[in-house]
Order: C-alpha cells, then structure tokens, then sequence
C-alpha cells in the first residue's frame, strides 16, 4: 500500500493531514450543540378543543369522534389517543418517525378544518400544536415576596420577566404557573337580585352596554385638529360598583345595590409552593432543537440583572434546573476519558517498557477522538451522553490499529533492520491487514444504524461515533504511525533492569502458555465440551436475567405525585400536599421541594392532582442514592397520607416522559361499561403482584356530578327560555367572562359569578331566579329537578376505539420485562384469548426496542462473518474466529449476573460492540496460523507456533481495551448507573472471551481447517519468505488463503 510509504519518505506531509484531521474536529466540536440525549422527537401533533360547561360524554360524541374519524386518514399515523373530560378534547396523533412534523400537522390543520362544521357552534376553534417530546420546562424560576401579593407577583413577573427570557436564545415560551391574573370580580347577591327582579342576564346587557371603549373621530378646523376620545369604559371598582343597571320609579339600581366589584383573581383553581412558601413560578420550555445547556446557562446569567431590578421585598430564585443533571453527567463522562485515557498508556507502557514507543500509539487517541468530530457535525449529530460514551470505550480501541503497527515495525528494529527500512517493510507487510480490522469492527456498526424507532435513532449517533473514531484511528496508523516509527525508534543494545526483569516475565507466560496449549490440543474434546457448556451458560444467563428499558439512573431530582378522589376541592389536595411537603423537610439530603396544586401547562387543569419536584444535594455530597431515598420514602406517602394516592417517581431516562409510568396496559373495548368490567377483573390481579406498585387506571366513571333535569312543560308554561336558564347558571356558577376592562396599559377579564356563600350547597341551585313572560321572576326550583349522579372522569381512545391504561410504576428489584409478561399472562387467563390489548409509552418502547436489538445482533454476527470471509477469501477460517463471540457473550452476561445488571438498551448495545472485539483476537491467530502452514507446517503445529507469538498483542491490545472499559464499569455520580452497564459487559465479555479464546480458537482451527490452496504464482512468491515468516511475531495478511 503507497500511504505508509509516503508517509515515511515525506514526514512533514504526514504530521500536516493529522493536524489537519485535529483542527477541522475542533472547530467541529466548537459549532455542536450539547444536549442529554440525541433528537430523538417522535413527530406528534395534538388537536385540543374547548367547549365550555360540556360533559365529558358530550366531548367524546359531538367533538372527538367527529375529530377522530376525519384524522384517521392521514398517511403515516402511528397512534391515535384522545382524552375527552369536562369542557376540553385533547386529540394526539403520533406519526411514523420518518414524517416531516411540519407536513404532519398542515396535513392534521386540512382535516380539522373538515370537520370544523360539524362540531357545535359554541366549541372554541381547534388548536393544533406540534407538541414535542421534550417540551417542558428545563427550568422553574419561582418567585415570592413577603410585601407583594399573588396579584402583584403575577402582573409584575408578566409584564417585566417573561418578556426578557423569551428574549433569549433557544427559549421557546415561557409558563406561568400558580399565577393570579387581574380580574374585576362582580359578586352578585342572588337574593339582592330577586328583590330588585333583576337576573344576571340583565347585568351581562348592562355592562355589554357601558363598558365599551370607540374611537369618537376628530374635530378639525382650519389651524388645529383634535381626537375626540369617549371615555366610555369603566376602570376601576367604584366606577363598576357605580353601574346603572336599571331604573324603577325614576331610582337607579346600581350594582353595589344587588353585589359588589373588587379586583381579584381569574382563576385560583392552582398552587405553587416553593420550600413551603407562596410562590408563583415561571417555567423556561426551550425549543425543540436549542441546547438545553446553552439556555440554561443564558438564564442563569440574565438572572443577576433580574434580581437587581426586583421590586423591594420580592426575591427570586431557581426552583428546579433540569440542565444540572445533563452538566454533571457530561462532565463525569469527560473525566471517565480521562481515566481511560490514563489507563490505556499504562497498559501500552507496561507491554512496550519504552517511553518512545508507547508515545507512538498515545498520539492516535487525541487524534482519534477530535477527528470524528467532524464525522458528528457533518452527520448533523449532538454532544450528548451517548456520543461521549461512544468515544470511552473507542479509547480502548483507537490504539488496537497503531499498537499492531508499531509492534511489526519494532519487531524488525530489533532484528537489527534500520528504523526507516524497517518501518517501510513492516508497515507494508501489515498495512492491509489494519484496513481488513478497521473495517471489521466498523462493520459490527453497520446494522446500528439500520435500527429503526426511538432507540434505533439514540444507538445510531453512539454506533457512527465509535466508527467514525475507529475509521480515523486506521488511517491515523497507516499515515502518522509508520512515520513516527522511522523517527523515533531505535535499536536497544543495551536493555535497563526493568526491561529485562518484565522481559522474563514475558517470556514465562510465552512458555506456560505454549505448554497448556500443547495439553489443550492433546485434550481437544474436553476443550469442545467447555465451548458447548460456556454456550448454555450464556443462554441460561439469558434466560435469568431481568430485561427492562433502561436502568433506572440518580438524576439528583425525583417527583412526589398526589392523586385524589374524583370530586376533592383544591383546598382538599393543598392540605394533603403541604403535609408532603414536612415528608421533605425531614430528607437530610433534599435542598429544595417545588410542588404544584392542580399542575398542568393549559387550562383548566383538574383540582384533584399535585405534583412536587424535589432537589437533591450533588451527588458528591450525598450517601444516599435517589433510588434509596424515594424507598424509604414510599411506604410514608403511602401510609401516612390516608386521603389520597401518594407516591415518588423516579424521573425515567431515554428522554420517556416522568408523567407516564413505566407499565402502560391499554384494554380495548366497545363500550365503557363492559370496559370497567375488564379493567375491575385485570386490576384485582395486577394488584396482588409484587412487581407492580401504585397500580391505577384511568377510567374512572365516578366523579360526583349534579344533573340538572328540565320540566319543559313548566318552562313553556311560564315563558322561560332555556337558554337563558344554560346560561344564567354556567354566569352565576362557573364565572363568566363577560367584557374587559383596562389597568396600566393592559387589558384584563371582567367575570360575573355568585357568592361562594349562594353555591356551597345542591339545594343552591334551585334558588336563582329567571325572568319569565311579562318580566315576572320564576325560581329555579319550579322549572328543574337536580339529581345527585356520578359522571365519568375522563374518557379515552387508543387508536380510536374505546381504552383504558393500566399503569404502575416497577417494585424495587423488579424489572419491567417481567411486570410486561405478568400483564399479558393475566390478560391471556382473565379476558380470553381474543380480548383486545396494546402497550404505550415505556412499556411499548420497551418491546419494539428489544424485538430490533436481537435482529441488530444477529445481522452484527452476519456483517462480520462476511467482511472477514471477504478478507481471508474462505468461509470456514471466519467460522472459526466466530466461535469466539458465545464465550465473549456468556462473560458479558455472567458480570451482569454478579454485578446485578439487567438486560436493557445499553447492555444490549455492549453486546453488539464486543462481537467486533472478541472476533479481533481470532483474527490475529487463524491469520497467522495460515499464513505458517504456506511455509510447509502442518495444522497443529502452525495454530501452536501463531497462538503463541500473537499472545503479546492479544493481551495488549484486549487489556488496553478492558481497562478503557473499567471507569465506566466503576462510575459513580450522574447518570454513572447506564455506564456501568456497558462497561460491565465489555470487561466481563472480554476477560472470559479472550481466557477461553486462547484455547477454543486453536483447537476449532485444528478440527475444523483443511489443506490450504493456492496459486503457484503466490506459492513461489511466499516460498522465498518461508524461513523469515516461520519466526515472525508480527500479525502478516494471507490475502489468497482458502479453508
């Protein structure tokens, strides 16, 4: 090959392509955005439609199935689920991976406006929204005071705030949570109004009347012009409480007469707390592709400026930050590279016992590693936690190419050759033989990114880094390393002690393992037996070990969930929220708790639900894991809070939503009733199961609900309109917003509503007054019935039939993979063979993902048998460097037994790198073995001589590797639980694969190889090499070798 003879005749050329390869990775780097996880955001649109006072009955038949119908349509819909409660659908429609979003949803906007018409008129216009996976909050800003009402807080963080961080780069919107918007509150007195014969219907026409704000026009004369502007709008309390609402005997009524005006809250239907305090919290939602990092940074910088412009008495601090976690765990990854990189030169050191020599190799990894930058930025990938991990363990294999290299160009320094004509021949002697293993092991990556779904597209970018630094390290040894070689090496006459002293070891373990060799190959069917018996192990390994998505990780943050029963007031969950909250304040290690009452980014949001984010104190602060913390934390929430569902959350990895549980059991049916009946019998099982806790449903058909029941005749009877009764009830009941008024500049609500006092109790509702024929009052209590009856909660779709989701969260020592088959076992006994069941979320991902990672596996086995049956132009010798991969597996599985892993993502992913780091050490011995029997030898004496002159740089090259893999396997600190996995499998896998492989590979080679042939041109070209190649240690290509 030209390159390496280049290379060494023009050095200046050679150190010039490396520092090239090094700045264009750098300013790669510079321009790639830092993010946890890849993009990996399903293209999802939602469809939300509000239609006021609406059952959820109501929603489900006259708004969703209409909706539904018409979107079922559209090509390329994954899912459909739709929610339909109180007054709102919410439609949400996930589509396969490869649709563009924006095309997605014009296409959802098109067959909204389909139906647009068939929906009732009183419905508010459909929204559609591309929601992506990760927008929420990266980060709550709460702020608080102890001069300021909610009020003021609001208002001031509205109009100042929010505006400046949406200023910011990357930030997409901001919430505001727990807020208090200005609103002219109008209380009406209900037995005021029926002595004055007034209804609400009067006081909505009266202010529709006089609190309106036109343009008058000008007066203009000949010099001079003036605007003429009608103050014709009410401004302040006195002004409403002044309001004329009609005159009998020539006395005005005003509204102070039959209520009063105050301002006050639009909604108080929500809570924030921060630590315990009042608080009203912004949340920063960055966009879609922005770096978390980078937005995080820029708010925490703007906040200084903030603070300093706070009214006095009001503070602001950060509530929750969701980039600390992604900081931490990236710079842990950053320092396990340095630990690996440290580790790697010992290893080289320890083997070559030369500073020089061990520098040669040493240069390949900065190399290595900034080059595939480039690969990163041009491939439009991310810094993120699987790229960086990508580029550890690469450490370990970036120097394979360059060690082998430098030993074959060493190996004629020392027989005396000059450095640069040893480094002209050994390099062409080995130059090919570095392709075919750069090629080999980028090939165990290939079917990575063929992976389809979410964790095909997380696995690609990790796949293509630690290709792309593998590519670059095989160019960097056919280039930089035999040139560095002819510079730097020379021939030692003369040895130091410690050279000579680690040389005998060497030598030693050459001899003793020559003589176990010897006894292997004697007892060669003992030898197949222990291959055979490794092999069951692996698959026995499999069958026991436990299977989930993702290891559950210490993200310094875990959530308090309430849920309680359907029909409890806001005030109802608060008191059994600030109870939580004296659970935290007890947690040594909890710095800060943010909790929420009634949470949710659109309104309304149902009162009976709270959340809590709860900070942790750094990892390095603590002994306790999250995981340990949210255990001992369990039973007290579920125990000590009797009203109410209560339970931690430990937020899931993989960018999975922490809302959804990890079991998500969807039940299909045709109507609910017959769905409740199913659920009741799936969830009397579910419950008695260990593996499952917090085990719930979402149908729920029993929220308490007034039903009102016209008497028609009676109505007609006495000239009421019906429509007036609908909507003199949803104004006095639910607080209408009538007209506007304005404050500083802004424009606010104005709500009429009843006095708490009129609607505490049913009989209430009975006592308000319509108008009838001739302007007469009729009570209430004539024209209707009210019935006390429950309604449903909410009801779901799932792919537009009827559903309800079983969810629950794993038990500690169980898996998911095991809750999964108790789910669908218990389906199979309860329901009966036909019943209709799916899985979303976790759960669904979970099984997609594991489905494609064994076919990924399986075509990794194929990939690389072909590459190397392409290189040793045979099919039996890769057959025999195959043989390698079980022994490698059962390892890989035994330290995952020992070490308590599960079989999840990232374990799974190890597996598939070590099929292309076990097969390496076959390759250095049936390549050599080959290469002696050409010289005459036969086949047990050839595999015995190859064995053991490759035994060096197996050991330096798998060690180099396994101790690249151990910071990863002994990670601590952020998200050090997903590393340790695929760490664990790389150094278990190879320490037993390699053990074994120094046996099993020859004894395989001497049953299974047959006579080699060749041409006679090559035969006479080999057979003047015959006496060198004999006591070569140097790997050398058979390029025409066929088994």
């Amino acid at each position: 090959m030209f390159l390496p003879e280049l290379c060494i005749k023009r050095p200046v050329l050679a150190t010039v392509m490396s520092l090239a390869i090094i700045l264009i990775g750098v300013i790669s780097f510079l321009r790639l955005p830092v993010r946890e996880y890849p993009n990996i955001d399903a293209p999802i649109v939602s469809v939300r439609t509000v239609y006021p006072g609406a059952s959820a009955e109501i929603m489900e038949s006259q708004v969703t199935q209409p909706l539904e119908d018409s979107l079922a349509g559209i090509e390329g819909v994954r899912t459909i689920k739709s929610v339909s409660r109180e007054e709102v659908s919410q439609i949400t429609v996930e589509f396969l991976l490869e649709r563009d979003v924006d095309s997605a949803a014009n296409d959802v906007r098109d067959r909204v406006a389909r139906v647009r018409g068939q929906l009732p008129d009183e419905t508010n216009d459909p929204v559609v929204a591309k929601i992506e996976a990760d927008a929420q909050a990266i980060m709550w800003l709460a702020f608080s005071s102890d001069r300021h009402s909610a009020l003021e807080i609001t208002d001031y963080a509205d109009r100042t705030i929010v505006d400046r961080l949406q200023a910011l780069p990357g930030v997409a919107s901001v919430i505001i949570a727990g807020e208090r918007r200005y609103a002219m509150r109008l209380w009406l007195d209900r037995d005021r109004m029926a002595a004055y014969s007034l209804t609400p219907q009067d006081v909505e026409d009266a202010l529709k009347k006089q609190n309106i704000e036109l343009p008058s026009g000008r007066i203009e004369s000949r010099q001079r012009e003036f605007s003429v502007l009608t103050e014709s709008d009410l401004r302040t309390p006195a002004q409403f409480n002044d309001l004329i609402l009609k005159e009998t005997k020539g006395y005005p009524i005003r509204l102070r007469d039959i209520g009063y005006a105050e301002i006050g809250a639009a909604d108080e239907r929500n809570a924030v707390r921060v630590n315990g305090n009042p608080s009203v919290g912004l949340g920063v939602v960055k966009q879609s592709t922005a770096n978390t990092l980078s937005v995080a940074q820029a708010v925490k910088a703007l906040l200084p400026a903030l603070r300093d412009s706070l009214p006095e008495g009001m503070k602001i601090i950060v509530g929750y930050d969701g980039s600390v976690f992604i900081e931490k765990s990236i710079e842990a990854v950053y320092h396990t590279m340095l630990e690996a990189l440290a580790l790697v030169v010992a290893v080289i050191y320890l083997f070559l016992r030369n500073w020089r020599a061990t520098l040669i190799p040493f240069v390949t990894i900065p190399v290595s590693l900034i080059g595939s930058f480039f690969f990163l930025y041009a491939l439009g990938f991310t810094i993120n936690t699987l790229t960086l991990l990508g580029l550890v363990l690469a450490i370990g294999l970036v120097v394979d190419d360059a060690i082998v290299m430098l030993e074959n160009i060493h190996r004629h320094i020392e027989e005396g050759i000059p450095p640069f004509r040893a480094a002209l021949q050994g390099s062409k002697e080995i130059a090919f033989a570095i392709v075919a293993m750069t090629l080999t092991l980028a090939a165990v990556f290939t079917p990575l990114a063929f992976m389809t779904g979410n964790t095909g597209r997380l696995f690609t970018e990790f796949a293509f880094t630690v290709a792309a630094a593998v590519i670059v390290s095989g160019f960097t040894a056919l280039t930089l390393t035999p040139m560095m070689c002819s510079k730097l090496l020379r021939h030692e006459r003369q040895h130091n002690w410690l050279f000579n002293l680690s040389e005998r070891f060497f030598l030693a373990m050459n001899t003793g393992y020559r003589q176990a060799l010897i006894q292997a190959l004697n007892l060669r069917w003992l030898i197949v037996l222990v291959f055979f018996a490794t092999g069951a192990g692996a698959a026995w390994l499999f069958t026991h070990l436990k299977s989930e998505l993702s290891p559950l990780e210490d993200r310094g943050v875990f959530i308090g969930v309430i849920v309680a029963p359907e029909g409890a007031t806001l005030a109802y969950t608060d008191g059994y929220a600030r109870q939580l909250e004296q659970f935290y304040k007890n947690i040594p290690e909890v710095i800060s708790y943010f909790s929420f009452v009634a949470p949710g980014l659109e309104k309304p949001n149902p009162v009976n639900s709270a959340l809590s984010f709860v900070r942790l104190k750094p990892w390095e602060q603590r002994q306790r894991k999250q995981q340990e913390i949210t255990k001992e934390l369990a039973p007290k929430m579920f125990g000590g809070l009797p009203g109410v569902l209560a339970f931690p959350i430990n937020p899931p990895s993989l960018g999975q939503s922490f809302r959804n549980p990890a079991v998500q059991f969807i039940i299909q049916a045709t109507s609910y009733a017959g769905l409740q009946t199913l659920v009741d019998q799936m969830l009397a099982k579910a419950r008695q199961y260990p593996g499952m806790v917090n085990v719930d449903t979402d149908l729920r058909l029993n929220k308490p609900q007034l039903s009102v029941v016209l008497k028609r005749d009676k109505i007609a009877a006495v000239g009421a309109d019906v429509e007036e009764i609908g909507r003199t009830l949803e104004t006095l009941l639910g607080g209408r917003q009538v007209t506007r008024f304005k404050q500083e500049g802004q424009q606010y609500d104005v709500m009429v509503q009843l006095k708490d006092r009129d609607r505490e109790q049913p009989t209430d509702l009975t006592a308000i007054f319509v108008r009838g024929r001739d302007g007469q009052l009729v009570q209430l209590s004539n024209l209707i019935e009210v019935r006390e009856t429950v309604a449903p909660k909410e009801l779901n779709h799932f792919n537009r039939q009827r559903a309800a989701v079983i969810s629950a969260n794993i038990a500690p020592g169980y898996a998911l993979g095991e809750a999964l088959d108790f789910m669908d076992q218990t389906a199979r006994n309860v329901l009966g063979e036909n019943a209709q069941t799916a899985l979303d979320g976790q759960s669904r991902e979970f099984r997609e993902s594991g489905a494609t990672l064994y076919v990924t596996f399986v075509l990794a086995l194929l990939f690389i048998y072909l590459v190397l049956a392409a290189q040793f132009e045979s099919f039996v010798s890769p057959f025999v460097i195959m043989l390698t991969v079980p022994l490698a597996v059962t390892g890989a599985l035994l330290a995952l037994f020992l070490t308590g892993g599960t079989l999840n993502v990232y374990s799974q992913i190890g597996l598939v790198m070590l099929v292309g780091l076990i097969t390496k050490n076959g390759i250095l011995i049936v390549e050599f073995a080959n290469q002696l029997r050409l010289t005459g030898l036969d086949r047990r004496e050839a595999v015995l001589e190859a064995a053991t002159l490759r035994l060096r740089p197996i050991l330096m090259t798998t060690l180099a590797t396994i101790l690249g893999a151990i910071p990863l396997a002994l990670a601590v600190g952020a998200g050090a639980e997903s590393r340790q996995q695929i760490g664990w499998v790389i150094v278990g896998g190879l320490l037993l694969g390699t053990l074994l492989t120094l046996s099993v590979v020859p004894v395989a080679y001497t049953l299974l190889a047959r006579k080699i042939h060749h041409s006679a041109e090559k035969a006479a070209a080999l057979a003047e090499q015959t006496e060198a190649v004999a006591h070569e240690p140097g790997p050398v290509l058979t390029t025409n070798a066929a088994n």
